[in-house]
């Protein structure tokens, strides 16, 4: 029998989703509360991976046993053992074909800005001190629904079959006087391509790169000519759909 674990967490003291031999995963405390709780060796498997300080609002991961349980009490088990930063929105039965990763059509990340120190806002936004043309870089988030091949933004030696997405939401979006985000949706994402987009974006936004050079660095597949990956701690991955 399979089920779906709906939760959030807070990335910030993690090294990353996946388990790694040197640091803590998100995958390991979830992995290590249902195993306690169901008193056998639970292994899960999530609808991606969230690098080292990465958050996000909404994960989904799947586990499979043989018995049936009751999620609302799982669910709310799992909340008492787990962590202050991790939180399990639901735990459901779900069709055993279904899969957390692979039956996900769509993703949605979104990254924040503030252009003004704010004490609030250090662990879940980058602060920036120079000024960004938003307009351009607008203009230049459009030119990524024009094509499919994201090799420019994939991170060097990343063990990838394809650079292949389909961009079906990239756009700049102001919630007050010295806030921002990025959203972007697609069906699938590359190693490290949302930062390695966002900053890109800023250097545009910078009058570093026009939106004709953000179109050759795309059509180039070189991650060398894309800019440099902005900092974890201000990436979400905010939604999953199935």
């Amino acid at each position: 029998m399979r089920y779906f674990v709906t939760f959030s967490y807070d990335g910030t003291r993690y090294h990353g989703w996946q388990i790694q031999p040197n640091g803590d995963s998100v995958q390991a405390q979830l992995q290590r509360a249902l195993s306690l709780l169901l008193r056998r060796e639970i292994i899960v498997t999530g609808a991606g991976r969230t690098d080292a300080g990465v958050h996000a609002r909404m994960m989904v991961a799947h586990f499979d046993i043989d018995d049936e349980t009751d999620g609302r009490q799982l669910a709310y088990k799992l909340n008492k053992l787990l962590p202050r930063d991790i939180a399990v929105a639901k735990v459901e039965r779900v069709a055993d074909d279904l899969h957390a990763r692979f039956s996900a059509t769509s993703r949605m990340y979104r990254y924040y800005l503030h252009t003004a120190k704010n004490p609030f806002l250090s662990n879940t936004s980058c602060e920036i001190h120079y000024p960004l043309d938003f307009n351009k870089m607008n203009e230049a988030a459009k030119v990524l629904m024009e094509y499919e091949d994201f090799g420019a933004f994939c991170k060097a030696h990343a063990d990838v079959k394809t650079t292949l997405c389909h961009v079906t939401v990239a756009e700049w979006h102001q919630t007050g006087p010295t806030t921002w985000y990025f959203e972007i949706r697609a069906n699938r994402f590359l190693r490290n391509m949302v930062r390695a987009v966002v900053g890109t974006l800023v250097d545009v936004g910078r009058g570093r790169v026009s939106i004709e050079d953000f179109r050759k660095i795309i059509e180039g597949k070189k991650r060398t000519d894309a800019g440099e990956s902005m900092p974890a701690h201000a990436l979400f991955l905010e939604d999953i759909t199935y």
